[in-house]
């Protein structure tokens, strides 16, 4: 059974940084795309960023490259999600999502009802 858990969410000032982590368990390979999504109040659920657990480029959205960092660690079975120079848009809870695939591809990363597993979410807010 796949199972995902966020963590590292928690309430910053704008500039500052967050370093979010997705463990993951259940799956017997890395054949499977990790995907962070968030959603903030009265908005739909957006695509942030995403990566393959087995090899490959990350995909960003617009509005978080040049601030937003993916990492794996294959031996842990975690990806991170580093993110700088956070600001108040930025405030929502995020949630990493797998799907089984041999890439992330662009054109389909962010696509929501592609992905099999969810995780429960971690808050993050920006505010001074």
């Amino acid at each position: 059974q796949v199972q995902l858990e966020e963590s590292g969410g928690d309430s910053v000032q704008p500039g500052g940084s967050l370093k979010l982590s997705c463990a993951v368990s259940g799956y017997t390979d890395t054949d499977y795309c990790l995907a962070w999504f968030r959603q903030a109040p009265g908005k739909e659920r957006e695509g942030v960023a995403a990566l393959h657990a087995g090899a490959g480029s990350a995909y960003y959205a617009d509005s978080v490259k040049e601030r937003f960092t993916l990492s794996r660690d294959n031996v842990k079975n975690t990806m991170f999600l580093q993110m700088n120079s956070l600001v108040p848009e930025d405030t929502a809870t995020y949630y990493c999502a797998t799907k089984l695939a041999l890439a992330c591809w662009g054109d389909d990363w962010f696509q929501r009802p592609r992905y099999d597993h969810w995780g429960r979410g971690t808050q993050v807010t920006v505010s001074s």
